[in-house]
């Protein structure tokens, strides 16, 4: 994935100055020592200065770890810590910062000279952190030994990620919205307030630079690639020219942002004037690290995005789109996997899942679109049944009147044929039926849903929490027995 930040933790261990410094030294290097081991040496820096209580140690530790190129700040409680220099640390440190503190070694270490504190000096880092305005991740339990700090350093990279990378992040939109698909249309003032970027262009621009194109050297090498991937098809010429059409936009586009991703507008002009569907094309960006959402849907492409942040791997978008027929869970869900009917659903898109993630993958044309134009213009859909294993169903929205939204469902695709067409599977989560209604229509979310192949709920709601979503405003599929506001309790 080149489109999402590497990111570099520099590790800073704070001591203050009535406490004995070598303490604080000694337990930053054991936590090194076991980050290194368990993870190795690409994500963290240690940062050889001590702050005491002194600003002009702060100055020096921030030199350098920006020196050290590092775009993301552990501050590492080895003692008690300099409540002032600690949180002044976090506040000029320019990217994303958490904070954890040691825990005690031994009984036979709790004298003077090994005792550290660090355990009530992550009170008063947490109050001089919200005395100053500063945002900082702090570990679900913050206090732990060598090894539990290196696991909390791991869990905040993916935090880090989003954080970084939606503050570097344009999205390039191809519009107008579809008709009828104003549920894809929310204010962008929150993008803004994330940090990022929005560039809205023409469809008719995008048109005139697929068209200039046309006989480009590097067609042949893309078609090459693409017959590698699925096999050869005599639509694979077109679709390499259009593949080319959007990277060659990103990079003439991106201006001063390192990360890009793209949202189209793939119906019903797109099919006129084309003369193919997009969708398989997206499917191969999105599985470079560059989501390309359809139907012009921003916040769509903006949780792929976020998702790919988090996994490092593909991600999709797809329609929370049919019910599973009571036939079908009968002879092939009921008794075999632990879900009531009302539990399952079909998520399904046209064509724009990564190859990877699918078995069967194909290409065809856009079976839906083909009721309203000729077959041969709806082809360049990527078609197979989603491969069956844990997934994240989730979305990040802004609502009609700039509130920022998300959920997130922790779930299953499950190995079960769909008899269906398009990119689709058949998914699980335990209580959607109540998520559905009261959570996802209750709530006003739009059709969309991205989906991580894989349970990473944790890390979504924590990243989600640390960009400035409330964290009120970001649900999940309550458990049975747990009611939602406005659920009727003799339901």
């Amino acid at each position: 994935m080149n489109n999402i930040p590497k990111i570099k933790v520099g590790i800073v261990a704070v001591s203050r100055d009535c406490f004995p410094a070598p303490l604080a030294v000694n337990r930053r290097k054991a936590l090194v020592e076991a980050y290194e081991k368990k993870y190795g040496k690409d994500d963290i820096y240690e940062c050889p200065v001590t702050i005491v209580e002194s600003e002009i140690d702060m100055v020096n530790a921030l030199e350098d770890i920006k020196k050290n190129e590092c775009n993301a700040l552990c501050v590492y409680l080895g003692n008690f810590g300099p409540e002032i220099s600690e949180t002044l640390l976090a506040k000029h440190f320019d990217g994303p910062k958490m904070f954890c503190a040691a825990a005690e070694e031994s009984e036979s270490t709790l004298g003077i000279t090994g005792r550290g504190d660090a355990y009530c000096g992550m009170l008063n880092a947490s109050y001089n952190l919200a005395l100053r305005n500063t945002k900082a991740w702090i570990p679900s339990y913050p206090v732990g030994d060598a090894e539990d700090c290196a696991d909390m350093i791991h869990e905040f990279l993916p935090i880090a990620r989003v954080s970084v990378g939606l503050s570097n992040l344009k999205i390039i939109s191809f519009g107008p919205r579809p008709a009828n698909f104003l549920a894809c249309n929310a204010p962008i003032k929150q993008l803004y307030n994330l940090g990022v970027e929005i560039e809205e262009e023409s469809e008719l621009d995008l048109f005139e630079s697929y068209q200039k194109h046309e006989g480009d050297k590097r067609i042949p090498d893309v078609v090459a690639d693409m017959t590698k991937e699925l096999g050869d098809n005599k639509m694979l010429p077109k679709l390499a020219q259009y593949e080319l059409t959007l990277l060659d936009w990103v990079e003439e586009h991106k201006g001063y942002r390192k990360y890009v991703a793209l949202t189209t507008k793939c119906w019903p002009a797109f099919q006129d004037m084309f003369r193919f569907v997009p969708c398989y094309v997206n499917s191969r960006l999105t599985g470079r690290g560059i989501p390309v959402s359809c139907e012009v849907d921003i916040y769509g492409t903006l949780s792929e995005y976020i998702g790919i942040c988090i996994t490092g791997e593909p991600v999709t978008l797809l329609d929370i789109n049919n019910s599973v027929p009571k036939d079908m869970y009968e002879k092939s869900i009921k008794g075999k996997f632990d879900y009531k009917h009302s539990d399952t659903f079909m998520g399904f898109h046209c064509g724009n899942t990564c190859s990877s993630k699918i078995h069967g993958a194909h290409l065809d044309y856009q079976k839906i679109m083909a009721n309203t134009h000729p077959a041969e213009w709806c082809e360049g859909t990527i078609e197979g049944d989603i491969n069956p294993g844990d997934i994240t169903f989730y979305r990040l929205q802004s609502t009609a009147d700039s509130v920022l939204r998300a959920y997130a469902a922790e779930g299953e695709v499950l190995p079960v044929a769909t008899q269906s067409f398009g990119g689709i599977g058949v998914f699980a989560i335990k209580e959607m039926g109540r998520f559905y209604r009261y959570e996802l229509i209750g709530k006003n979310f739009p059709h969309h849903g991205a989906v991580m192949f894989g349970h990473y709920g944790k890390s979504l709601y924590d990243a989600l929490k640390y960009i400035g979503v409330d964290p009120k405003e970001i649900e999940y599929n309550h458990p049975e027995g747990v009611r939602y506001e406005g659920e009727n309790p003799w339901d």
